[in-house]
C-alpha cells in the first residue's frame, strides 16, 4: 500500500497529482515515526537527552501534521500546506542538527531521516510555488 497511490486515486486529484508533494507526505510519515522512536530511545540513554527529546518530539508532531494535512486533496488548502512545509523544514533542520551531535545509532538515523524530509519538503514547497 502506498500513500502516494492513495493520493493519486483521490477523485479531486486527477491529472493534478504533484509527485513532489506525494513524496513529502510519504517521508513526513516516516520521519514522524523515526523521530518518535528516537525520543523513546533517548529516554533510555544514561545521559541527559532532554534537549534532543524536545526537538525530536516537535519534529515528530510537525511531520505527522504535514502528512495528514497535505494528504487531504478535497478543496486543497495550498496556503496552509505551504506554511506547514516551511514549518516542517525548520523543525527537521533543528532536529537533525541536535541528533547529529550524538554518536548513538538512533540519533544518527533520526538526523539522516530529518535531512531527507527537509529535502522532500523543499522540493514540494518549490513545486507548489511554481504551480501557483
Amino acid at each position: 500500500m502506498s500513500i502516494k497511490e492513495m493520493i493519486k486515486d483521490h477523485p479531486a486529484v486527477g491529472a493534478d497529482y504533484n509527485d513532489a508533494l506525494g513524496e513529502a507526505v510519504k517521508h513526513a510519515m516516516y520521519c514522524a515515526a523515526i523521530c518518535n522512536s528516537c525520543v523513546d530511545a533517548c529516554s533510555a540513554e544514561d545521559m541527559d537527552m532532554s534537549e534532543c527529546i524536545r526537538k525530536c518530539s516537535d519534529a515528530s508532531d510537525i511531520c505527522q501534521t504535514v502528512s495528514r494535512v497535505a494528504a487531504r486533496r478535497t478543496h486543497g488548502n495550498t496556503a496552509v500546506i505551504k506554511s506547514l512545509l516551511e514549518t516542517c523544514i525548520v523543525a527537521c533542520k533543528i532536529c537533525a542538527e541536535e541528533c547529529a551531535k550524538h554518536d548513538n545509532p538512533h540519533c544518527q538515523r533520526c538526523a539522516k531521516m530529518c535531512r531527507e524530509c527537509v529535502e522532500d519538503c523543499v522540493a514540494a514547497r518549490d513545486s507548489m510555488l511554481e504551480a501557483a
